[in-house]
């Protein structure tokens, strides 16, 4: 009993081994029924990009190898493996996992800035705005928690709580210009959003050159201000410190998957979700079955304006980074997070820790005789390859469905075959039934003819 067991156990797995790959009772593989599926075309296409970026930027690494009499071909395998590496080539198991928790810490800010340029995507909104709403979340925050220093753990908490929310508030008001220009004038959100993200700078700027009190003047810094260790009103660590000694990990990590959640469920599971993704779909349409197609593309911009505010303000509350208001103006890759995660919020979290994973590893890279912005090419070629997502995407549809329509073509001529087969069973055995009746019938009519009875009595 136990060895049938056992037999039957092995067979099981053995059929869903075949399941897997080939037809079973008339059964696509499930293998295709997996590649079908929206997430898997999009996950296989990001990772095309960036398979293609790496081989790309080792390609570019070789050449300067060729071109460098200090750098050897053997040196450019080192450094792919040290980007490859992240910050797990930082060689001491100290500096490891230091710069792990540093590559999580930065990654955070990352997560909200792509987030944010993905949700304005999905209402067909090209967010370019979010280095201004990042700035300005950060100066909302920064004024409320430098100015009001904390005497207890608690009144750090809300005073922290409240710098987040007023830096949020900054945002949202200032992703809603671009938004109130799209929908009220028509002004493409591009234009606008490169306007605003001047403005926003020299705003910035001006707003705490006009602040002495915040400037942290004692150390020398005119262009930066003091931080949140001063006033005590930083980021909560949780305890992720102690775990990440030397790095600057606190909380935002954990607030911004917990954000990018809440926003896949908003975008899937409700009706204001649905109505931005039909605005972004079709404006016209979604305005012909009655929904309000300019306050969702207010409310979008708002939204987004948000996030990114929010990725400005836990970057900056950290009691470690400085802020250099004299030069507020940057660059956020935002934009390439959403693209390499085809604007999906759950992979918007992956796709911003591996850009920070290939940038923590270039740090390194100066040990095989590179300079460190070697890997920011490579980002950059990943970054160039994404925008070719969408065409990957629908290469590989495209090759699922002549895959399917093989499949279901097969499954088709199975399914007739057997049909057959069982018309023909019948056929023989009704044949044979009628064959029997036959016979019985000839032989109950031999049987009750008079030469058979005259035959029986004179036997009798």
């Amino acid at each position: 009993m136990k060895n049938e067991k056992i037999k039957q156990f092995f067979s099981d797995i053995r059929n869903w081994f075949k399941a897997l790959f080939t037809i079973q009772n008339g059964q696509e593989p499930k293998m295709l029924t997996f590649y079908k599926k929206d997430g898997t075309k999009s996950v296989l296409s990001s990772f095309l990009c960036i398979l293609a970026g790496v081989f790309v930027g080792f390609i570019v690494m070789l050449i300067i190898a060729a071109a460098s009499p200090e750098i050897s071909a053997r040196d450019a395998f080192k450094g792919l493996g040290i980007i490859l590496g992240g910050p797990f080539s930082s060689g001491t198991a100290k500096y490891i996992n230091m710069n792990f928790g540093d590559m999580i810490f930065y990654s955070g800010p990352l997560i909200l800035t792509g987030l944010s340029v993905a949700v304005a995507f999905k209402t067909g909104l090209f967010n370019i705005g979010a280095p201004g709403q990042f700035y300005m979340g950060t100066m909302g925050s920064l004024l409320v928690a430098l100015s009001i220093p904390s005497k207890n753990g608690a009144e750090a908490f809300f005073i922290w709580f409240f710098a987040i929310i007023v830096g949020m508030c900054f945002g949202a008001m200032w992703g809603s210009i671009p938004g109130i220009f799209k929908a009220l004038f028509g002004v493409n959100e591009v234009i606008v959003c490169i306007m605003t993200n001047w403005i926003s700078a020299n705003i910035v700027t001006w707003v705490f050159t006009s602040t002495p009190n915040l400037k942290n003047i004692s150390m020398g810094k005119s262009d930066y201000l003091i931080t949140t260790a001063v006033t005590g009103n930083g980021t909560p660590k949780i305890g992720l410190d102690k775990l990440f000694k030397g790095s600057y990990i606190d909380l935002g990590i954990i607030l911004a998957i917990l954000v990018a959640i809440v926003l896949l469920i908003i975008l899937n599971k409700t009706t204001f979700g649905y109505e931005l993704k039909a605005c972004g779909a079709n404006k016209h349409a979604a305005k012909y079955a009655g929904m309000n197609e300019k306050r969702n593309i207010i409310l979008s911009m708002a939204i987004a304006g948000t996030l990114a505010a929010l990725g400005g303000a836990l970057y900056y509350l950290n009691p470690g980074i400085e802020f250099r208001f004299g030069s507020a103006y940057g660059k956020l890759p935002g934009i390439p997070v959403a693209l390499l995660a085809s604007s999906n919020p759950i992979g918007v979290i992956f796709s911003g820790i591996f850009l920070r994973y290939i940038a923590q590893g270039g740090n390194e890279l100066t040990s095989a005789g590179y300079n460190k912005y070697v890997a920011d090419i490579i980002i950059a070629l990943i970054i160039y390859f994404a925008g070719f997502s969408k065409l990957l995407r629908d290469f590989i549809t495209n090759r699922q469905k002549k895959i399917t329509s093989k499949i279901q073509l097969k499954i088709a001529k199975d399914n007739a075959e057997s049909a057959l087969d069982e018309i023909e069973a019948e056929k023989e055995i009704e044949n044979e039934t009628i064959g029997e009746s036959i016979k019985e019938t000839v032989d109950e009519t031999q049987d009750a003819s008079p030469v058979n009875t005259d035959k029986k009595e004179i036997d009798d």
